[in-house]
C-alpha cells in the first residue's frame, strides 16, 4: 500500500501562510492530485488569521513578532491537525521547513533576525512523537 501523508497545506499551495502566500512544491502537490496526501495549516485550524503577524519560537513559546504570545492557538491547531491525519490514514509527513508550526530540524530563533537553530515547530514535533516520519519539502525532494 503506498505511504499517505499529511502535508503542509502551503506546500500544496493553498494560500495560507502568515503573509497571505504559499510556497507551492510540485511534488507535494502531485501527492494532494494523487489522494496520496492530506492537507492541513495548523495555525488557521488553531484560529489565527490569514494574513497573520509573522511567528517564531521564543524559549518553548510562540511569539509574534508584536510580543503576542500566540502558544495556545499554535498547540490547539496542530492537534487537530494531526487528529485529522491520522483519521485519514496518514503514516508520514511533508512539512514546511523552518516554520513554528510545521519545521523540522531548524526553525527560526525568536528574534526576528533570520537566525535558524536546531529545533521544531509545534506541529512537527506532535506528528514526531505521534510515530510518524516527518520530512520537510527540501528533504523530501532530496531523497526522490
Amino acid at each position: 500500500m503506498p505511504q499517505r501523508y499529511v502535508v503542509s497545506a502551503c506546500l500544496a499551495g493553498e494560500h495560507c501562510r502568515y503573509d497571505g502566500g504559499s510556497s507551492p512544491c510540485e511534488a507535494v502537490m502531485e501527492l494532494v492530485r494523487e489522494g496520496r496526501a492530506v492537507p492541513v495549516c495548523p495555525e488557521t485550524l488553531g484560529g489565527l488569521p490569514t494574513p497573520r503577524t509573522p511567528a517564531e519560537i521564543r524559549e518553548g513559546r510562540v511569539i509574534m513578532r508584536d510580543g503576542r504570545d500566540v502558544s495556545e492557538a499554535f498547540a490547539r491547531g496542530a492537534a487537530e491537525a494531526l487528529r485529522r491525519a491520522l483519521a485519514e490514514g496518514c503514516d508520514a509527513a511533508i512539512l514546511k521547513a523552518r516554520s513554528p508550526s510545521c519545521g523540522a530540524g531548524m526553525v527560526y530563533d525568536g528574534t526576528f533576525t533570520g537566525r535558524r537553530v536546531p529545533g521544531e515547530g509545534v506541529f512537527a514535533r506532535m506528528v514526531r512523537e505521534a510515530g510518524l516520519p516527518v520530512e520537510t519539502e527540501e528533504t523530501y525532494r532530496k531523497s526522490r
